[in-house]
């Protein structure tokens, strides 16, 4: 299911140069943050739990994960040079786990460790708080990763409804409105953490055998509909 000249395609047009940056952004700035608080405010457990939840895992992993995700096979489809790569006698569903499989790692390596390198530097992991924190980033990386991967094939605009989706849903309405957060990777990720995190330090909406059912559901179902639709698109190109 994994093929090696796939992935390694895909992480060139992940880490080029303009992509890279992008992505080095956000946890530059997650850090910077970590040292400015803990500058000012010193050890405070209560506040390094706000920021890694209120940054790192409500702002800068969902978006991580729209540029990764959606960056794994979005530009290939626009450009119309996966032809190419569709016309090589590789599996469909192959293609589809290899680019899942490299959108996760981009994504893990771009907010988990930055996640456990300023929860550290916020509190020195007092109360578990950058241990549970990266736990969520990385299971939220997951998550992500396959949502954002079957936007990337099913719509031009996947980066657009993938930014509504990382700000508007998980950081405004998830904020705002009670149901909104039972349907929030953030929130299910936030149930994992809990069970790692000190006591009342990290709270979820969401029950933790529910969110780890959501998780795999949602990874699982929307990884094997990109699948699907990339045979669509093959039929289509054939047609």
């Amino acid at each position: 299911m994994y093929h090696p000249t796939v992935a390694r395609l895909t992480y060139r047009a992940l880490l080029g140069r303009r992509r890279a940056a992008v992505l080095f952004i956000l946890p530059a700035l997650l850090i910077l943050i970590a040292v400015a608080v803990r500058t000012f405010n010193g050890v405070d457990d209560q506040i390094a739990s706000d920021v890694l939840g209120g940054f790192a895992l409500a702002t800068m992993i969902p978006l991580i994960g729209v540029i990764a995700g959606t960056g794994a096979i979005g530009p290939e489809i626009d450009d119309g040079s996966i032809v190419y790569l569709l016309a090589k006698p590789v599996k469909r569903p192959t293609i589809i786990f290899t680019k899942l499989i490299v959108a996760i790692s981009v994504t893990m390596a771009f907010s988990a460790v930055p996640t456990f390198i300023a929860g550290y530097i916020l509190n020195g992991n007092g109360q578990q708080i950058a241990v549970s924190y990266t736990i969520a980033a990385l299971v939220a990386s997951i998550a992500y990763s396959a949502l954002f991967l079957l936007l990337g094939t099913v719509s031009r605009h996947a980066v657009v409804i993938g930014l509504v989706y990382a700000l508007v849903w998980e950081t405004l309405f998830g904020s705002l409105i009670a149901g909104a957060r039972t349907l929030s990777v953030q929130q299910w990720s936030l149930a994992v953490a809990e069970k790692t995190g000190g006591d009342g330090m990290i709270t979820s909406e969401v029950g933790l055998p529910l969110a780890v059912v959501l998780l795999t559901g949602v990874t699982i179902l929307a990884t094997w509909y990109a699948g699907q639709k990339l045979r669509t698109l093959t039929l289509a190109g054939d047609e």
